[in-house]
Formats: C-alpha cells, sequence, structure tokens
C-alpha cells in the first residue's frame, strides 16, 4: 500500500515549499535538478508540479528502476572496462551544476540488493568517478547559491529489507514528516524552531571537545575553534539530527554501532571502529567487512567528517528502515549518536565560507573527501559530556534526549 494522491501532494508541497532552499521554500525563477527512478514516479510528478506551481523550472533525472536484472549500473560493472567505470562527463555535469538553483533527490531502492556479489573495488571505483560533481556542488553551495536535499519514496525491498510490512515502511514516512498534518509545511517550521533552539544553546557553549560514553563506546571528539552546530534545516527530509563538522586530528578512543550501514549497495553490520588522534587505526564488521575496509582505503574516509545527536522526543522514526536517511534520524528509547567517515561539512563554519581556501580549511581540521560521506550509527544509551572553555564539564545528552538546564 502507497500514500493517496493528497498525501503525495503534501510530501511534494514539504519538499518544495519548505525543504529546498535550506528550509525557505523555492523562490519563483528558480530551476530544480529532480533526480528519481522509475518507481518513484507518483511522487516524481507531484513534486515537479509543485515546483511548477510555485512558479519555478524543472530539469528531470528520471532513471530507469535498479533491480538486478535491469540495473544499467551492475551491467557496466560486469561488462565495462575501468575507463568506463570510471567515465565523468564533466561538461555535461558542470552544466547541470551551473543551470540549477536547487537540487533534490528522491532517495529509493526497487531492489536494495542490486549490487550484490560484485566487487567493493569495482563499485567504489564507480563511484569515485562522481567526486568532481559533488565538488562542483560544494563550490556552488559554499557561494550560497545553491542549495539541496532528499526525501524517501518505500518500496517492497526496502520494506523487506527493514523486516516490515510495506504499509508499516510507508507508515513511518508519513508520520515522521508529518503528511497527516492539515499543513505540513507550517508543521517542519515550528519543530525545526525547536530543534533551532538547542542548536544555539549548544552553539552558546562553545564546547571544546565531547566525550561519549556507554557500554560499546568510549569515544573523545575534538570540535575545533570556528564551529556551530546545525539542524537539518530542510537538507534532508525528515531530519531531526543537530550535528556539526568536528576537527578530524582530535579524534581518539573506541566505538561500536549496532546499526547497519549501507555502502556500494551492500549492507555491512556490526561496525566497530579504532581512532588514533583522528585517523581510523582498526576497523571490523560482522557483515561485509571488505567493504567497509574497501570504504575507509578512499582517501581521506579514515577521519571523522560529521558527529551528530538526535534527541528522541523530536523524532517520530521508531524502526529500523534499511536507508541512513531515517536511520540517522531514529529516535526510540535512546534517541542516536551517529558519526560520519569522510567528508565534513563545511556550512558548520562560523564566517564566510566561500572566502576560506583549501589550505585554511585542512589547518581547522575539517576533513576533505568529496567520495565518501558514510553515517555509521548507533541507537544504545550514550552519554556525551562537554568540556568547555573554562575547562568544566557538562552532561549535554543523556538517556536519548538533550539536557536544557544551561
Amino acid at each position: 500500500m502507497k500514500p493517496d494522491e493528497m498525501l503525495m501532494k503534501k510530501y511534494a508541497q514539504v519538499m518544495v515549499q519548505y525543504a529546498l532552499n535550506n528550509g525557505d521554500g523555492i523562490n519563483k525563477g528558480d530551476t530544480v535538478f529532480l533526480v528519481g527512478q522509475e518507481c518513484t514516479r507518483d511522487l516524481f510528478v507531484a513534486i515537479a508540479k509543485e515546483i511548477y506551481a510555485a512558479g519555478g523550472n524543472v530539469i528531470t533525472n528520471y532513471l530507469p528502476d535498479n533491480t538486478r536484472d535491469n540495473s544499467i549500473a551492475r551491467f557496466l560493472l560486469e561488462n565495462g572496462g575501468d575507463e568506463q567505470i570510471g567515465f565523468f562527463a564533466k561538461p555535461y555535469w558542470q552544466g547541470i551544476v551551473d543551470a540549477t538553483d536547487h537540487i533534490l533527490v528522491i532517495i529509493s531502492e526497487p531492489d536494495i540488493h542490486y549490487l550484490e556479489g560484485l566487487p567493493s573495488s569495482k563499485i567504489s571505483m564507480m563511484n569515485s568517478a562522481r567526486a568532481p560533481y559533488m565538488a562542483m556542488r560544494e563550490k556552488k553551495e559554499q557561494a550560497g547559491k545553491l542549495s539541496w536535499s532528499v526525501c524517501l519514496y518505500g518500496t517492497q525491498s526496502m520494506a523487506d529489507e527493514a523486516g516490515l510490512t510495506l504499509e508499516e515502511y510507508w507508515e513511518q514516512i508519513i508520520e515522521a514528516c508529518y503528511l497527516r498534518e492539515d499543513d505540513p509545511v507550517t508543521r517542519w517550521k515550528a519543530i525545526q524552531k525547536e530543534i533551532g533552539d538547542i542548536k544555539d544553546k549548544l552553539d552558546a557553549l562553545q564546547i571544546e571537545k565531547l566525550h561519549i560514553k556507554g557500554d560499546d563506546v568510549d569515544l573523545e571528539v575534538k570540535i575545533g575553534p570556528n564551529r556551530k552546530w546545525l539542524s537539518g534545516g530542510g537538507k534532508n527530509i525528515p531530519s531531526f539530527e543537530i550535528f556539526t563538522s568536528p576537527d578530524w586530528r582530535g579524534t581518539n578512543g573506541s566505538v561500536s554501532f549496532n546499526q547497519p550501514l549501507y555502502y556500494s549497495g551492500k549492507r555491512i553490520s556490526g561496525v566497530s571502529l579504532r581512532f588514533e588522534n583522528g585517523l581510523v587505526v582498526a576497523s571490523s564488521a560482522t557483515e561485509n567487512e571488505d567493504a567497509l575496509k574497501e570504504m575507509i582505503a578512499q582517501e581521506n574516509a579514515d577521519k571523522v567528517g560529521e558527529f551528530s545527536l538526535t534527541d528522541r522526543r523530536h523524532s517520530r522514526i521508531t524502526k529500523f528502515m534499511a536507508t541512513t536517511l531515517f536511520d540517522e534520524n531514529m529516535g526510540g528509547e535512546f534517541g542516536n549518536t551517529h558519526i560520519a567517515l569522510g567528508n565534513a561539512y563545511k556550512d558548520t563554519f562560523t564566517g564566510d565560507m566561500s572566502s576560506v581556501t583549501d589550505e585554511q580549511w585542512a589547518g581547522m581540521g575539517y576533513n576533505s573527501c568529496p567520495k565518501v560521506h558514510t553515517d555509521i550509527i548507533s541507537t544504545s544509551n550514550r552519554t556525551v559530556t562537554a568540556t568547555l572553555p573554562d575547562n568544566a564539564q557538562r552532561v549535554i545528552y543523556k538517556d536519548g534526549q538533550f539536557v536544557m538546564e544551561w
């Protein structure tokens, strides 16, 4: 069972009137690059109509479904040479970035295991070919001229992977995105205001480092100067997390994760990492460890790019959904904490991003890794203690929620 036409229209309104343009919705005359597979057709069309209704323009990237028997990507990986697998049409993708004000991607997997059985090295080669495109996007975003957002379209394959019926899977999407509200756009803006208030309090603390402690974690993360905390602000729908880009050089200790992640079409479970002076020096997984190590072997993917916390009081996501977009925003009993290996979000910088050189970013400990940004999530109970500029210690997160007695 999929949502009816009215719920799809509300979903489209959330994406166009709220999510894009960093939570402000698109402006008349804006151009949106809209990406989705064939299985997302009803939402894809609803979003395109909503863009046009708002006075915008649409560039479509409507793709055939990625299924094991019909995936173009799988055929290429099985039959193509290295030059074909690593092919990147720079003028085309530069033109897309130049022509668009916003990028909206509908995440969906009609066959979540469509790349199963293929070498991780080849999949990484194909993914790495997109690194210049991501760098183009990042440059325009840093100049304040591009926004992006992603949303989820449920399929039977994804529901099966999560151990849910398709109806249960869509129910999580509907609830998490407030699609049964009379005015979900207004509701989203109110939720983001609440989350923003917490973010502002974290900024005011000027945290120097964090200590994350629990049964499966003993980790220290250095935040570094000139950082601020961010909330989703429309970039992901749904988004309840509050995150920052730490100084990767100050990550030390060990951490395990009770939620699987998906990388290059492979499910990686039971991940454990150990850091010394910012580098992953030991890694293991109980499922598809080769894919984990292949990911970490990418340049600068052995460093932290993001640290994030989700308050259980905001998130309506209560079940594993087999996709990072939802799993990194899970609520439940203990909320979630997660880190991302790979690229840092430079918009956590407190100053003017456009005036910072690559050397200056590196000097501040912002990790640069356009090929990888992989979130790894845990919903186990963790206590997060902040060290402040005067060396005072303050618990900021406990039992799945931010401690607000500040």
